[in-house]
């Protein structure tokens, strides 16, 4: 099975299950990467931003995860996963996006008022505000400015009802992000 082949099926199986948000995986992934094309961003962000959340759908944990107060480390198990096809400029920002709602929930004073229920919840799971090694560390990598640019993207695709192109329509940055076989 081809990489995009992969990934349509991941989304098949699990892209109409919802996360607490109003939205599907689905409509959620397209949002964002609808967010990101708009902002202009690379085709490699593009593809992160659209596959940011696919640790979700190739984990068999049930879709309430985190209301059982577990954290399913959904970032890097998505990050190993699409390593298989795609370098560190779609792996990077997918495997730090959680990293990067932590720094921002430190870091700026009105961006944890922002976070939808869910992602206080999930934000607890995930390790909670950084410490300060912690945000040197983050923000001195060399993915900081994408993963926080997604994670800005991934706070607002999350519209109920919002009309966006189809996954089809995007994989065009996927094709071209593919690391050479």
């Amino acid at each position: 099975m081809s990489a995009l082949e992969e990934i349509r099926a991941a989304f098949a199986r699990r892209g109409t299950e919802t996360y607490g948000e109003g939205v599907s995986q689905l409509e959620h992934a397209l949002q964002c990467a609808q967010c990101a094309e708009r902002d202009g961003a690379a085709p490699a962000l593009i593809a992160a931003t659209l596959l940011h959340d696919i640790g979700h759908l190739v984990h068999d944990l049930p879709q309430d995860i985190a209301d059982r107060g577990i954290d399913a480390q959904h970032e890097s198990l998505g990050s190993a996963w699409l390593s298989r096809h795609f370098g560190p400029e779609v792996t990077e920002p997918v495997r730090l996006h959680v990293a990067a709602k932590r720094y921002l929930a430190t870091t700026e004073s009105t961006y944890f008022d922002l976070l939808s229920p869910a992602s206080v919840q999930s934000l607890q799971l995930q390790g909670g505000l950084m410490s300060m090694e912690e945000r040197v560390r983050f923000a001195a990598g060399p993915f900081a400015e994408d993963a926080v640019k997604l994670r800005r993207w991934d706070d607002e695709g999350k519209i109920v009802g919002a009309s966006t192109p189809d996954l089809a329509y995007f994989e065009r940055y996927l094709s071209r992000s593919l690391r050479p076989e």
